[in-house]
């Protein structure tokens, strides 16, 4: 099965029913399948297959269909934001080197800036020529294989490159069609889109919706600065299910907005990319206890998602938030520094979080050497070629044999001769009273653990605290109270902006 299948198979039992809709306009499905297949037609008589396709447009519902035409092509999609620095579109450009950039007529003179040879296709044209939709259809059959490219989504590299993640159909499909299974998901889902569509959060709005013949509302980013016009939002379109990262939930039971209005329709929240902090996930629960809410986690290398936690129990400020168990047709397991296996019984002991399964990327898009960096031979058997992914994430299990998310092996440092998990030190700090988020960074010239947190609480009570849980070595150097938490396009926090602060 093809990720483009859910497209026709949509069309056909759903034909009339919204599928996606923005601030300008909404498009069902039968419509959603014409547009997708006159960009289709637009690429393909390009004479490009299996090629890279920029697309270059607003996050609207014409950027979701030229993503379902790039691959109804024959062809595979890599998003660019047009509020991206165009230092990082051109890095992007420099990597994929796209033989099609789809925009539009606003965005026209922009993308011609960056395209270099790469021909450009203006989506108002495309939708103007005349294509003969059930030709082009029998045309592109067979075009494409479920492990072909689907997507190709850059992420930030350490080194200041971004990569780009390939994910096949197969990965999709897999992914999509376990998510259906496990949430009974059907034609009544009703999503509302906070993640950009570059970001792979966003992958489960567009397809599940696709997949279930439901309805994705992409929320107006301003919302997500204004809690109360977003819970409105929300009522006004019948939301009931959300796939958000966790500053935007936190910013709306930080804000005292959980009831601005009241959500009836809600039914699911679920959540990843970064710690959800326990204080608000207490919160968010103590409004919506009828709510089913799920931690999901997963880097964009392994299609966003291979563990999850189905929240089930009553947990206190200060505990952990289990990442859970292996989805479906996953394995997820943790080795040590030496590569050994860490049985799930032994809990405390912290290993890299590694993972197998149909849902890894291909690797870096044009970048071989730092897709040798984390896309290795199971070190675990050496008979046949099986390929495994470092994630570069710590976790440990715990008593119930469920895995807990420790930190990024990069938050952890080495201070005053002791190993610190940083992310320890922030669930210590959010659970204070008084505190909404937190967040550590390591000034590695001073030597020095820094705590950032938003909240009325002031700093010297923090840290009092602080020395409460926390022994000595691992207390904060400095606590510095911000009014807010600066985030980056994501919706994550925004660390790189943590250390410009403290530096000014």
């Amino acid at each position: 099965m093809l990720a483009t299948d859910y497209v026709s198979r949509a069309a056909r039992l759903w034909p009339q029913k919204t599928a996606f809709e923005d601030e300008r306009r909404g498009i069902c499905y039968a419509d959603f399948q014409k547009e997708t297949l006159h960009i289709a037609a637009a690429i393909h008589e390009r004479g490009f297959r299996r090629a890279p396709v920029a697309v270059f447009l607003d996050k609207s519902v014409e950027c979701i269909v030229s993503f379902l035409g790039a691959a109804c092509s024959g062809n595979f999609y890599s998003p660019l934001d047009t509020q991206m620095p165009v230092q990082r579109i051109q890095k992007i450009m420099d990597t994929l080197c796209p033989k099609v950039v789809v925009t539009d007529r606003a965005h026209r003179e922009q993308a011609a800036e960056f395209a270099g040879s790469a021909e450009l296709v203006v989506y108002e044209d495309a939708q103007e020529c005349e294509v003969d939709t059930t030709s082009l259809q029998r045309t592109l059959e067979g075009l494409v294989i479920d492990t072909d490219i689907l997507y190709v989504l850059f992420t930030s590299g350490s080194t200041g490159r971004p990569k780009g993640v390939m994910i096949s159909h197969r990965a999709l499909v897999d992914f999509i069609e376990w998510c259906t299974e496990c949430y009974g998901i059907d034609d009544s889902i009703i999503v509302g889109n906070q993640a950009p569509l570059y970001f792979s959060v966003s992958v489960f709005d567009v397809y599940q919706t696709l997949r279930s013949g439901g309805t994705m509302y992409i929320i107006p980013h301003t919302a997500f600065s204004f809690p109360v016009l977003l819970m409105q939002y929300m009522y006004d379109h019948h939301i009931n299910t959300v796939n958000w990262v966790p500053s935007a939930l936190s910013m709306v039971s930080t804000l005292g907005a959980l009831d601005s209005p009241h959500l009836p329709d809600l039914k699911r929240v679920q959540f990843g990319g970064e710690v959800m902090p326990m204080k608000q996930l207490n919160r968010w629960r103590a409004a919506y206890p009828e709510v089913l809410f799920v931690n999901m986690y997963g880097p964009t290398e392994v299609t966003d998602t291979c563990t999850y936690y189905m929240v089930d129990r009553p947990f206190d400020n200060a505990e952990p938030l289990p990442i859970g168990r292996a989805c479906k047709n996953m394995d997820v397991f943790l080795l040590d520094e030496k590569d050994r296996l860490i049985p799930e019984g032994e809990a405390d002991r912290i290993g890299e979080i590694c993972v197998r399964g149909t849902g890894l990327a291909y690797g870096y898009y044009n970048d071989p050497e730092r897709t040798r960096e984390t896309f290795v031979q199971n070190p675990l058997q050496n008979t046949y070629a099986e390929t495994i992914y470092r994630t570069g994430d710590l976790a440990r299990y715990n008593e119930r044999g469920e895995l807990v998310y420790v930190s990024r092996k990069d938050f952890q440092i080495k201070h005053m001769g002791h190993r610190i998990e940083l992310g320890e030190i922030e669930a210590a700090a959010a659970a204070v009273d008084g505190v909404e988020n937190a967040a550590c960074i390591y000034d590695e010239r001073r030597f020095q653990i820094l705590l950032f947190y938003i909240g009325a609480a002031k700093e010297t009570a923090v840290l009092r605290e602080l020395k409460v849980s926390l022994p000595s070595y691992m207390l904060p150097g400095k606590v510095l109270r911000l009014e807010a938490m600066p985030t980056n396009p994501n919706g994550k926090v925004d660390r790189p902006k943590l250390c410009e602060l403290y530096v000014k």
